[in-house]
């Protein structure tokens, strides 16, 4: 059994404003603060999440704001965003708890992934051609 089969995948979905900036850390950052999102991504990737993406959010709203449209020229500082993360539960709970500060000023979800990547791929090899299981 992998370590993946005893420790399923769950998804860390992180809600917040497009404005949302990241704690000044260098000289430069009190110039001009890092957007939460990249920086988010980048400590992602150092802390070795096995997967993260910003989705492109349309339309929508965050809690006690108003409906937001996306525009490609004009972004409302406002307009909500989504970084969703892919690893373990315990990994993603040790990544919120290291980054707890930022993570204020997010909106977070947690979902248990139910059906494993494994499970599919096997599932699809062993259907015919017209996809039906033999």
């Amino acid at each position: 059994m992998s370590t993946k089969d005893k420790h399923p995948l769950v998804a860390l979905r992180l809600y917040f404003p497009t404005g949302t900036t990241a704690k000044a850390t260098r000289f430069w950052h009190h110039l001009s603060a890092p957007a939460l999102a990249h920086h988010l991504l980048k400590v992602a990737r150092k802390a070795n999440i096995l997967q993260a993406m910003l989705h492109h959010v349309v339309s929508g709203y965050l809690p006690g704001e108003k409906l937001s449209h996306s525009h490609p020229e004009l972004t409302d500082m406002r307009h909500p965003q989504c970084l969703e993360l892919l690893d373990t539960e315990q990994h993603l709970l040790d990544f919120m708890q290291e980054h707890a500060e930022e993570l204020k000023k997010v909106h977070a979800v947690m979902f248990k992934c139910e059906i494993p990547l494994e499970h599919q791929h096997h599932a699809s090899t062993h259907r015919g051609s017209k996809g039906k299981l033999r």
